[in-house]
C-alpha cells in the first residue's frame, strides 16, 4: 500500500533507515538508473537490489517503465514528492515546528551560473521542453542548449504548444539541433531525457555530471494513430517535477567558495 499522509509516520522512517534502501534511493534520486547500474553502484546482489526496489515500489516511493531502447531492461525511478510528502508527515508527527523553515525561501534563487545540455534523439518534444523549463525555473539563471542525436526537421507543435498554454513558454521559433555540433563543448550537467540518446551520448569530459531522466516520447502513437496533446501536458509535467527538484540540488551564489 502506498504511504501517504494518512499512513503511520514511522513506516517511512523504518522503510529509508535499511542502509540497502536508502543507498538505493540515495542513486535514484540523482538519476533515473537499471537494476544493473544500481547493483554496480551498491555493490550488492542483484536479487537482494531487487527485492528492496519491490519493497520501495509497493510504497509508493519508486516505479519503474520498460526502456524505450530495449524493452528487456527497466528504469527506475524516484517520486520525490512521495518521498517529499512522507517525510513531511513523519516530521510532523514529532512536532509541527519541525516543517517551518530555518532560512526562508526564494521563488528564484540564486543560482551558479552553469552549462547545461539537455538532449534526446530527435530534440522537438522531450529536450526542448526540459530545456525550456530549466530556463524557466531558473528564471534563465542557467545556460541550457538542448540537442538531438537524430535530429527533426522541427519541434512538434504539440510540444510548443504545452509549453506555451501550461507555462506561458514562447519556443516557436526553435530549432531542432545535432548533438555532433556541440563536440568540444564543456558542460556542468548533461542531462539524457530518452533512453536511446543514454546509449549513444558523447562523453564531454570527466568534469560532466552526467543524469537520466527516463521520460516517454510523446510523440511515439501506436501505427494509425496520432500522439495527442495531452501526452504532451503530461511529459511536460513530468519533466517539470524532475527540473524543480534538480534546481533544488544546485549550490546558491552565496554558499559558492
Amino acid at each position: 500500500m502506498p504511504l501517504s499522509a494518512a499512513s503511520e509516520p514511522a513506516a517511512f522512517v523504518r522503510l529509508a533507515a535499511h542502509p540497502l534502501r536508502w543507498a538505493v534511493l540515495t542513486e535514484l534520486a540523482r538519476s533515473d538508473l537499471r537494476v544493473r547500474e544500481l547493483v554496480a553502484r551498491t555493490r550488492q546482489p542483484q536479487n537482494l537490489v531487487s527485492y528492496h526496489l519491490r519493497l520501495l515500489r509497493a510504497a509508493g516511493l519508486v516505479d519503474a517503465r520498460r526502456s524505450n531502447a530495449d524493452a528487456r531492461d527497466s528504469y527506475y525511478h524516484l517520486d520525490l514528492d512521495s518521498c517529499a510528502d512522507a517525510i513531511r508527515s513523519s516530521a510532523f508527527a514529532i512536532h509541527p515546528a519541525l516543517l517551518g523553515s530555518r532560512t526562508g525561501s526564494s521563488d528564484h534563487p540564486r543560482l551558479p551560473r552553469l552549462d547545461v545540455l539537455v538532449a534526446c534523439t530527435g530534440n522537438s518534444a522531450q529536450s526542448p521542453i526540459a530545456a525550456a523549463l530549466l530556463r524557466h525555473r531558473s528564471n534563465h539563471g542557467l545556460d541550457v542548449v538542448s540537442a538531438g542525436s537524430h535530429p527533426k526537421p522541427r519541434l512538434h507543435p504539440l510540444a510548443v504548444r504545452a509549453l506555451h498554454e501550461q507555462y506561458g513558454i514562447d519556443v516557436a521559433d526553435q530549432r531542432p539541433r545535432d548533438l555532433d555540433t556541440l563536440a568540444g563543448h564543456r558542460f556542468d550537467y548533461v542531462i539524457t531525457v530518452c533512453d536511446k540518446v543514454r546509449e549513444v551520448c558523447p562523453d564531454f569530459g570527466g568534469s560532466s555530471e552526467y543524469v537520466h531522466w527516463s521520460v516517454p516520447d510523446p510523440c511515439a502513437a501506436p501505427a494509425g494513430h496520432q500522439p495527442e496533446y495531452s501526452d504532451f501536458v503530461r511529459t511536460a509535467a513530468d519533466i517539470d517535477r524532475r527540473v524543480r527538484h534538480l534546481l533544488a540540488t544546485f549550490t546558491p551564489k552565496e554558499a559558492l567558495p
